[in-house]
């Protein structure tokens, strides 16, 4: 495969995470239509959800222990999707606790969140370490000045990491759209995006070339490990079969 010719471009990256966003904006305005809901509240929420992601990408990767500005932290300094998406969860909890709506958001939000993601990665497969190495001679091979950029080795295949998460978004997207209105309860189509979406971020991580920290794992993974059981817990609720309260409550 083609090399890394934009390694390290920030404006690149940044471009394309912008894009990224403005489509799941749309695609939010476009499904919120589609459904009927003309609640003002719903922008501000949308906004809280884009404004803590972007901090939260930021904040909750922070490594104090590197003395830069705060301009320079907030311009270069490490960020995470996975932080990324916490910090939204969080932003639109606090909007709708702010605006005092009440109702789930997540099958509005879980459609444009992978749309987002499609597009953003684009820019991390352009400009950023693609992988580990292949072992095979397939996958992103570096010029030395772009292996030096992105800090990785040169004149080797690499995982193209990146376009194995496009490749999931695709298909999350692709799936949304076809099951958006069969999930049978608000949220429910959210909550099984993430829980996919955080079991093969565990898995595609193996070939992410992020640093190893414990047992053999990244950082990330060691997060995923801790917030799984939870997420299997509620996708669990998402298929099981009503009670005999709620078949009594449907006939009443």
């Amino acid at each position: 495969m083609i090399g890394l010719p934009l390694a390290g471009n920030a404006l690149v990256h940044a471009g394309m995470v912008g894009l990224g966003i403005g489509a799941a904006l749309l695609f939010y305005a476009y499904e919120k239509r589609r459904r009927g809901l003309a609640d003002p509240r719903l922008w501000p929420i949308a906004g809280f959800a884009v404004a803590f992601g972007a901090i939260g990408s930021r904040v909750l990767t922070w490594d104090i222990s590197r003395q830069v500005s705060l301009a320079d932290w907030w311009g270069n300094g490490d960020r995470s999707i996975l932080a990324g998406l916490v910090g939204a969860w969080f932003g639109v909890h606090l909007g709708k606790r702010l605006t005092g709506y009440k109702e789930s958001t997540g099958d509005l939000l879980a459609p444009a969140v992978a749309l987002a993601m499609v597009i953003g990665r684009v820019g991390c497969l352009l400009t950023e370490l693609p992988g580990t190495p292949t072992g095979g001679a397939w996958g992103i091979v570096l010029t030395p000045a772009q292996a030096a950029l992105a800090g990785a080795p040169a004149g080797v295949a690499l995982h193209p990491s990146f376009a194995y998460e496009i490749a999931f978004h695709l298909a999350a997207f692709a799936l949304m759209w076809r099951y958006r209105d069969a999930l049978p309860h608000p949220g429910d189509l959210f909550i099984c995006f993430v829980s996919a979406y955080a079991v093969f971020r565990f898995f595609v991580e193996f070939v992410r070339g992020n640093e190893v920290l414990w047992l053999g794992l990244s950082r990330p993974q060691l997060f995923l490990l801790a917030v799984l059981p939870l997420l299997a817990w509620r996708v669990r609720r998402v298929f099981r079969k009503p009670v005999r309260a709620e078949l009594e409550g449907t006939v009443a």
